[in-house]
Parts: C-alpha cells; structure tokens; sequence
C-alpha cells in the first residue's frame, strides 16, 4: 500500500483516524488513558499497513522490534557494568546491520560467486559483465532475495535508539508497545524520514492535536500528494520511456531530457513522500523533522547534502562521521571520515555497483571541495553559476543512481555529450501534460523561493483542496506508480 493510492486516501486513512480519535473518547479515562488506546491502535493499523507488503515479514519487523528493544535494557546507563552495555550495542548492531546485509547483498554477493567460480564456459568478458551487472549464471540454483520494504529505514531507526540509550542519550522505553510503534509508526516506517527516538519519546506518552496541527497535516500531505502525482508521475512516464530505448542510439537532447526528468522526479517522488509523511505524523500528534529543504537551490556539493535527505545524512553525520573524529581531527584524518561515509551512503542505498559509485564519486567531490575548491565557490559572486554547475553534477550522477548496472550509466552518460543536438526527437517523448510538469518542476523546486512565499501557497486551504482533488483525478486515470525510495 502506498499513500498515494485510493485505498489508502479513501478507505485506510479515514478509517484509521476515525477509530483513532473516536476509540478513546467512547472508552474515556483520563489522558494518559487515552494515549495509550490511541497508540495500540495506530500500532494495529500500521502492522496492517506493513502486511500488504508482505504478511511474512511482520515476523522480520517484530524481531527487529523484540531484539533492540531487549538490547536497550541491557544498554542502560546505570543499569549494567560497561562489559554488559558494550554487548547489548554489539548484539543490536550485528541484528540490525546483518539483516539489512543479508536482504540487500546476499544476491549480489551469490552473483559475484558465481561468475568468479562457477562460470565455466564464459571468457573473461562476459565474466566481468556479469560482476558488473549483478547478475549470476544460476549454478548454484538459490532463489533471489526479496528485499523487506522498508527494512533500510526501520533497521536505522531500532539502531539509532540503541546508541542513544547506550550513550544515556535517551531514556529507556519499557514499554513494548510504544516501542513498537516507534519503529512501525506507518507515515513513516516505508521510507522515512528516519526518526530518532530522542525526538519523539516524549510524544510517544504525551502529545495533544488540535484543530489547527490537524488542519495543518491535512494540507502538508495535499501538497505531498500533489508533488508526486501531478509532477513525479508525469516526469516519470518520460524518464521511463527514455530509459526503455536503446542506449546507445540515444541522441544527447533526448539523453539530457531522460536525466532531467529523473532529477525532478526523484526529488518530487521522495519530497513528496516526506511531505505526507510529515503530514500524517502532524494529524496524529506527531512532530516528525523536515526531510528536504530545497536541494536543487545549492551552491556547493556540501549543501545540497545538507538539503536532501536530511535524516539519512544527519544518521550518518551523529552515529558515523562524529563517532569516527569529525572535522576534529587533521585534514587528512577529515577528509577519510567523508570519503567512508559516502562510501557507507552509497552502500546503504543498495547491492549495485551503480550505488556504489554514486557515493563514491560524492566524497570525493566533497573531499576536493573541503580542500580547495570549495573557497571557489564561496568567493564566487555569480551565485547563479554555482547553482547551476552544482545542478549538472547532481543531474549526471543521478543517472548513475538511475541506472541498471555500471555499464549502462556510462553509455547513457556519454550519449549525452557525444549524442548529437536533435531537438525535434523530443516530439516522440514529450506531451502537453509532460510539458507543463516540466516547466512547474524547476519553478516549484525553490527556484521562486527568494521571490515568494511558499508558507502562503502551502497555508491556503483553497489552493490545498484543488490540489487534492485534482491528484484523486490522476489517481483514477492514472497507472500504479510506486515510491522510487521504496525499493531501499
């Protein structure tokens, strides 16, 4: 089930804030009452909500939840000797980092076997090819993995409160259930923003909704709707069918609109998602963190990862890059600690060679940037140009991250330098709905934002109204579109 779907605008979430609101005033009690019938049901509804990607792995999520939630007791400040403590981290993060290894990697790592020693009868290239694609020769007769949705997120969250509770930088939570919510909570368990425990504990037992944070997450998740609707979607049928021809004919005007259109449409995808996800949190009382703050307006590599995904980078700045020394230590000991983190983000995001690179290739444009070029930039009185430099970086690599193996990105890659300037071959892949999405994408991804205000866009209950019904338009007409992020 995804949240821009009809069953879940129409009938899921209806009726989960019916139940949600009207259980607890049926039952009364006092306040501490009713939080706590209120959680146990949107508990409930958001192991429903995980089921329909699969019943099975509701065992994979509820042993996540059992285990880090045992290995926080035995985490405890004060509560154990340091030997004890260190074991209950130790055990948490083989849990949490083996599961996310085993349903991320364990294909790639049976394909990479197979072509090194069961591949007899290949020469040397098409062994390579193999390595380089991820897929096996199938000697070995094992079935693929069917990657858990979610698992990358939620792995991260179980773990982040391990760490803070072991560091005494979070209470311990005693109590399963709102454990358990914490890390199934459904506006954000499929694909973040990644939560960490120390923001929200104390909402988990005490937090009020009014009319207005009611009103307010209602119009926050229209305006999510509307992004990865009207505009993801849109772009989507157009990177999809340039991604779908023959590489290597591609023409470099068409290569440039395939990767254009993947750039807004992951960036809509996703923020879109982390709007509704923000919204969802809002109407139950929560206060989730923003996820995105307009990355397609930075200036340096530096700050357009301090724009997008802001939990994934923020996870990785408090439980890797500060742990390992920071900037605190010498430039060369500095410049290590970025390089594994990317390094570590790129893995994160999946068993392909394609994501691998991806972050590698981000620290060590972060690591020349540290060392020189970056005062370039700062000293650099036509903002404009950074923005836009930074762009075609972010846009070039992000058809690495699109594509399906390392090869493909390259040839993709090259067609648009080397492809041939033949505009009127975008009359095959361009419509009039395509168009319109093409020209609102970069207007309404913070490019205006120095001229207007967006509060007063996102604020008006008319403008928020027309756009969800407008998205419920397209979602009856419209074909099943999945989150891009969901795959992680």
């Amino acid at each position: 089930m995804v949240f821009s779907s009809l069953l879940f605008c129409t009938i899921f979430l209806p009726l989960c804030l019916l139940l949600y609101y009207g259980i607890p005033k049926i039952c009364g009690g006092g306040i501490d009452n009713k939080i706590q019938i209120s959680n146990y049901i949107l508990l409930a509804f958001s192991l429903v909500f995980y089921g329909f990607g699969g019943i099975k792995y509701l065992l994979l999520i509820a042993v996540v939840i059992l285990i880090n939630w045992g290995c926080g007791f035995l985490c405890k400040v004060g509560r154990h000797g340091i030997s004890v403590r260190k074991l209950g981290l130790i055990l948490a993060t083989a849990c949490d980092l083996g599961l996310l290894f085993f349903f991320k990697y364990f294909n790639l790592f049976i394909a990479t076997i197979e072509n090194l020693f069961f591949a007899d009868g290949l020469t040397e290239a098409e062994r390579a090819s193999g390595i380089f694609s991820g897929v096996g020769t199938g000697a070995l007769g094992l079935e693929q993995i069917v990657l858990p949705v979610g698992i990358s997120f939620f792995t991260f969250q179980a773990l982040s409160y391990v760490i803070d509770v072991f560091n005494d930088d979070a209470e311990l939570q005693d109590n399963l259930g709102y454990f358990a919510l914490y890390i199934s909570c459904f506006p954000q368990l499929i694909a973040g923003p990644i939560v960490h425990y120390k923001d929200i504990a104390t909402q988990l037992s005490d937090r009020k909704v009014g009319s207005y944070e009611f009103a307010e997450g209602i119009k926050r998740f229209c305006f999510g709707l509307s992004k990865k609707v009207l505009i993801a979607n849109t772009l989507a049928a157009v990177a999809d069918k340039v991604w779908a021809t023959n590489l290597s004919n591609l023409d470099a005007t068409t290569a440039w609109l395939g990767a254009i259109c993947y750039t807004f449409q992951i960036y809509y995808d996703f923020s879109g998602y982390s709007d509704m996800a923000i919204g969802l949190g809002k109407m139950f009382g929560f206060d989730f963190k923003e996820n995105f703050n307009h990355p397609y307006r930075a200036e340096s590599i530096k700050e357009f990862w301090r724009r997008w995904h802001i939990s994934l980078s923020t996870w990785f700045r408090d439980y890797v890059y500060i742990p390992m020394g920071g900037s605190r230590c010498s430039i060369s000991h500095t410049c290590l600690n970025i390089f594994m983190v990317f390094l570590l983000t790129g893995i994160w995001h999946g068993a392909n060679w394609t994501f691998l690179v991806w972050g590698v290739v981000y620290g060590i444009l972060l690591i020349i940037e540290r060392l020189w070029f970056g005062k370039i930039l700062e000293k650099n009185p036509v903002k404009f140009v950074n923005r836009l430099l930074i762009f075609i970086i972010v846009t070039l690599l992000w058809v690495v991250f699109r594509a399906e193996n390392i090869m493909d990105a390259g040839v993709f890659i090259s067609r648009m330098f080397i492809g041939g300037f033949k505009p009127l071959n975008l009359i095959n892949y361009l419509s009039g709905l395509s168009v319109i999405a093409l020209v609102c994408a970069p207007v309404m991804a913070g490019f205006i934002q120095d001229h207007m205000s967006v509060k007063a866009v996102k604020g008006n209950a008319f403008v928020c109204l027309a756009l969800l019904m407008l998205s419920m338009l397209f979602l009856v007409n419209g074909t099943y579109n999945p989150f891009i992020y969901y795959q992680f």
